[in-house]
């Protein structure tokens, strides 16, 4: 399907094309429980189970592509909901914490598109850069970052240094992330005013300028 990908697993499997633009969201650690996130989970697969029914390939391609955004939806919904877990990126030092690892990191494992920095979740849009380490470049290989290991390397310096602010120890973020390769330039203006407008559709703001954790690069984003 693509030249170079990347295929790597946790509870769940991804694949990742090299050189693509990603939508990702983390949260913070109990702030789905057990029981919703499963009953979630048993309503995709039942709707993807109606999708394999399907003879034409196409609608079936779009209505999983639908199954796959209104999922998200739901899932995102409850989380701008702030009803179960902890807010502890409503702390300005916390808050202030994750911004500066974000734009640390840009440039350096990724190209940073834009984020939101919600009280209990970001989202992010990156596209992973080509890793510059010695044996690549003497074996003149192209080792993109991958989405995972940047996620692992953010959260775990920002949930470590996170709970310092909070004199807390344990858990601070989810383990896994949520991501979806962006394929089109619609798209990506799309999930991109998605950000933005995040902290208006949770009632946190009026306009997304008033948002402070609101940014994007006007470089990709016109």
């Amino acid at each position: 399907m693509y030249k170079n990908s990347t295929y790597y697993k946790r509870n769940l499997p991804h694949y990742q094309p090299l050189g693509y633009v990603y939508f990702v969201t983390t949260r913070l650690a109990g702030t789905i429980p057990k029981s919703v996130y499963e009953n979630l989970k048993k309503e995709y697969n039942r709707e993807l189970l109606n999708i394999s029914n399907y003879k034409n390939l196409t609608k079936r391609r779009h209505i999983y592509n639908k199954l796959q955004e209104n999922s998200f939806l739901n899932y995102d919904s409850i989380l701008d909901q702030s009803r179960y877990g902890q807010k502890w990126l409503s702390n300005k030092l916390v808050a202030d914490l994750v911004q500066k690892s974000v734009h640390f990191r840009d440039n350096k494992e990724f190209e940073l598109f834009a984020y939101t920095i919600m009280p209990n979740h970001i989202h992010m849009i990156i596209k992973p850069v080509i890793e510059q380490n010695p044996e690549s470049l003497k074996n003149q290989d192209e080792t993109y970052f991958i989405v995972t290991k940047i996620m692992k390397s953010f959260k775990m310096f920002t949930g470590k240094e996170a709970n310092k602010i909070l004199k807390r120890s344990g858990q601070f973020w989810q383990h896994e992330s949520y991501d979806h390769v962006i394929r089109t330039t619609e798209e990506l203006h799309r999930l991109t005013e998605y950000i933005l407008h995040n902290p208006i559709k949770a009632n946190l703001c009026k306009i997304s300028d008033d948002w402070e954790w609101n940014y994007y690069n006007p470089e990709y984003y016109i």
